[in-house]
């Protein structure tokens, strides 16, 4: 394969499991981890099965945007180009919390993180001849409905977990569309393609609730399957820029990823712009090719 990856949260879950594929396929992954410890320990789980593996460890933290930047300036020191940019990591938080620059948890991690470390990338993603920036979203807003609470976006009023995580995997839909539009009006062979992982074992299963734990027992797919969404956006020929790929069974919860329809409120143009500007004023980052 020999392209470069760049997969957020590598070191558990779908991340782990989609690093060791693409490893075995030949790639060179930056493994992006909060914790080097952790991922020096996931790193060496991977070595062990693939001997050959070509892994770069390097710091990012997302609930830090000088995180952020200070991992893009790692990249663009060590790497000529990107090939693929997977936009994996994300949180469940039962109460509310804040990142460092005082936004609303999941909507800091899970989006404005990603929609900073994608522009920070774009110019090394642009020396490629087919790179691909997937963004991993969730079942969660089509099942539950989610909405941008756009009077309130940081639910510093009636906060809900589950809302609340909605809404970033929500905008992570959003961005992806939007930038799909923005990479195709500007010429780029820049593909932005967006997954849904399914109900899949993951780490954040720690902050859920007793009844989602015994759901992601019963019901929950394990992360060779989780991890397949991703996997195909990153190395399918036929994946175009602005689909979305998705298990097709149980509500989308489950099965082989196959393209189907993002949420009817993520296709709303008016939403995508919106919250692109916000994003921007939010981040003082703007797109630049």
């Amino acid at each position: 394969m020999g392209k470069i990856v760049v997969i957020t949260g590598a070191n558990s879950g779908v991340g782990f499991a989609t690093t060791e594929a693409l490893a075995r396929k030949g790639a060179k992954v930056v493994m992006a981890v909060r914790n080097l410890e952790k991922g020096k320990e996931a790193k060496n789980e991977i070595l062990k099965e693939t001997p050959k593996a070509q892994l770069d460890l390097i710091k990012l933290d997302l609930a830090d945007l000088n995180s952020v930047e200070k991992f893009s300036s790692e990249f663009h020191q060590s790497y000529n180009q990107l090939d693929v940019l997977i936009n994996n990591a994300g949180i469940y938080k039962s109460k509310r919390e804040e990142t460092a620059q005082g936004f609303e948890a999941h909507f800091g991690v899970n989006y404005l993180a990603h929609f900073v470390l994608t522009l920070k990338l774009l110019s090394s993603l642009q020396k490629s001849d087919d790179a691909r920036i997937v963004t991993v979203s969730s079942f969660i807003p089509k099942l539950m409905n989610s909405f941008m609470n756009w009077g309130d976006l940081q639910f510093k009023q009636n906060y809900s977990a589950i809302a609340a995580y909605g809404q970033s995997k929500l905008a992570t839909i959003l961005f992806g569309l939007k930038l799909d539009r923005k990479l195709k009006g500007h010429q780029s062979s820049i593909k932005s393609i967006i997954v849904n992982p399914g109900f899949t074992k993951s780490g954040i299963k720690k902050e859920m609730n007793f009844l989602m734990k015994v759901s992601m027992k019963l019901v929950a797919q394990e992360t060779d399957m989780g991890m397949l969404p991703s996997l195909l956006a990153a190395i399918d020929e036929k994946v175009e820029g602005g689909e979305f790929l998705s298990p097709n069974k149980l509500k989308e919860m489950r099965g082989y990823p196959e393209l189907i329809n993002p949420p009817k409120q993520a296709l709303n143009i008016e939403g995508q712009e919106k919250l692109w500007k916000i994003s921007e004023e939010m981040t003082k980052v703007k797109f630049s090719l």
